[in-house]
């Protein structure tokens, strides 16, 4: 199955699991724009205009001339958006197919 969102979006979907997941701290500067794409394999505006979203959100800061940095309580404010974005948009088509497919919650427990 081919991802067919927005180059930005899947980049914002990665910075944003390195935040949760603490690979970006709060505090920590994030890596720059051309360094990320180059890690990436994007288009620095590509970049920048998911870098963009975040500082929209106030999930993080620009001190100019030095870079970005994660703000404190952003992971637990992506977290939470996330989760709410999980359950409104992915989890009923997954509930839809799990129906489908005659699997029950504790199935899944079980294979975990």
């Amino acid at each position: 199955m081919t991802d067919s969102r927005p180059v930005y979006l899947r980049l914002r979907e990665q910075i944003a699991a390195a935040i949760i997941d603490g690979r970006y701290a709060e505090g920590e500067m994030l890596p720059s724009v051309r360094a990320f794409a180059a890690d990436q394999g994007a288009n620095p505006l590509t970049v920048a205009k998911a870098y963009q979203q975040f500082q929209v959100d106030g999930l993080i800061r620009v001190q100019r001339g030095v870079g970005m940095f994660v703000r404190d309580g952003a992971a637990s404010k992506l977290r939470h958006s996330e989760r709410e974005n999980f359950l409104r948009e992915e989890w009923p088509a997954i509930r839809e197919r799990m129906g489908r497919l005659g699997l029950k919650l504790a199935d899944l427990a079980e294979e975990a």
